[in-house]
């Protein structure tokens, strides 16, 4: 997170908000004099800069560890709780995994592993490349690459599928595509065919999904088509786990035990969500059932809770669209097309749907694009959590002019199709903008 993950791309997507903004500006009359200059050099130190400072702060925390409780080098099992560390052989009462995970490079960049960025290598860009070739659509490539775009990087995404960002609810997938693809160039359904070596850059050959084939040359590409879990050389054969064709063990979630040894994964290695915040409690998790092993505990999980940094901004609360058993459940949404305070704040673009259980009313979760939708999705992931009912949703305090109204206008959207709420309240009116 802290080196390659979610610090540093969110340092770039700072500059790109920054920049964003003074483009944005005329439509409040303000304009910049002289027009907007992006000091690519400047901003690639600044994430440096600060990356580092994040990162050397964990550095410092796991140097503290007094020298006879580590060992620095790779460890590989050579019995199911027996490690070897460059020649030394390791016996231990319980095994962590928290080895995490690499990107992934799919044919044809594979073959050109010495000359494509990713998630792990573009942080350590100089300058601003002129031009820029997005591998992939979902929420690592959706950050950087848009953030790159609103920096001054002529960039173009490619994607064999249509799908875009977390989504899986129709109308999110729809909405996304008309409100990113306004300004952005994507190419989704696209099939690349080829990429050549040109000087500093590369070529690639695509054909588009109406079977058009195109060529063109970028200063750089950056592939990010997801991560996979850092399992080669661990020797995971010697434990005596069973393993599936991808070499993977039986996990427990709520346990982080893998089969029924000592033997414990946490973070990216377990192939979950690859998020902080459930990569620490799995953290937690398993060096507790480590020691207590063979008393192992099951532990119940947070509410699943997964935000984009895009603009505007995409998030995931509880169970997706796709999770759900559809004659079960009630929807509610809500478009900001005329919400109160996003208009206020020219960003009145996006869509919320939430979902709740028939019959109690117990919210489920939602799927959301919206301007800071960050904070909307906190507010549910916690309610999500506590399993509360719409109705007991709406009782709760929403100030004015807030974009959380919006999120209220979709509660009782979500009620009335309930059938526990049938009235519209004068409140609502507040949140159209005035005529």
């Amino acid at each position: 997170c802290a080196r390659v993950g979610c610090m540093p791309s969110k340092l770039l997507v700072a500059a790109a908000e920054r920049a964003q903004a003074v483009r944005d500006a005329g439509v409040f009359g303000v304009h910049a004099a002289g027009g907007l200059e992006i000091d690519g050099r400047a901003v690639m130190a600044r994430v440096q800069k600060e990356r580092d400072r994040f990162a050397n702060g964990m550095v410092r925390s796991t140097e503290a560890l007094p020298e006879d409780q580590r060992l620095r080098g790779h460890a590989r099992f050579v019995g199911p709780t027996s490690l070897e560390v460059e020649g030394e052989r390791i016996e231990a009462n319980a095994v962590v995994i928290a080895a995490g995970s690499s990107p992934w490079l799919p044919p044809p960049f594979d073959d050109h592993a010495d000359r494509v960025l990713t998630s792990d290598t573009i942080f350590e860009l100089e300058d601003l490349p002129k031009s820029l070739a997005v591998i992939g659509t979902g929420v690592i490539a959706l950050e950087l690459g848009q953030a790159m775009a609103q920096l001054g990087v002529e960039v173009a995404f490619f994607n064999p599928f249509d799908d875009l960002g977390p989504f899986s609810d129709p109308d999110l997938m729809e909405a996304a595509r008309a409100t990113l693809g306004a300004g952005l160039e994507l190419h989704l359904g696209a099939e690349m065919q080829g990429v050549e070596a040109t000087g500093p850059g590369l070529r690639l050959t695509w054909r588009t999904a109406d079977g058009e084939r195109h060529a063109r040359r970028f200063a750089a590409v950056l592939v990010a088509a997801g991560r996979r879990p850092n399992l080669a050389g661990l020797g995971l054969e010697a434990t005596g786990l069973r393993l599936d064709d991808k070499g993977r063990p039986g996990w427990n979630r709520r346990t982080t035990q893998c089969g029924d040894l000592p033997i414990f994964m946490a973070g990216d290695i377990a192939g979950g969500t690859g998020l902080l915040h459930e990569a620490a409690d799995e953290g937690r998790i398993a060096g507790a059932n480590a020691l207590l092993y063979p008393a192992v505990e099951a532990h119940n999980r947070r509410a699943p809770l997964a935000i984009a940094f895009t603009d505007p901004q995409m998030a995931i609360v509880g169970q997706r669209f796709a999770d759900l058993d559809q004659g079960e459940v009630a929807i509610g949404a809500v478009s900001f097309a005329n919400q109160g305070r996003a208009t206020v704040m020219a960003k009145n673009e996006g869509l919320v749907r939430l979902y709740a259980r028939r019959g109690c009313g117990t919210f489920l979760g939602a799927e959301m694009l919206g301007p800071q939708v960050e904070h909307m999705a906190h507010l549910l992931a916690w309610s999500c959590q506590q399993e509360l009912s719409v109705p007991r949703m709406l009782e709760m305090p929403f100030y004015h002019p807030v974009l959380e109204e919006g999120l209220r206008t979709a509660l009782r959207a979500l009620a009335k199709e309930l059938d526990m709420v049938s009235t519209r309240r004068c409140e609502d009116a507040a949140e159209q903008p005035c005529s």
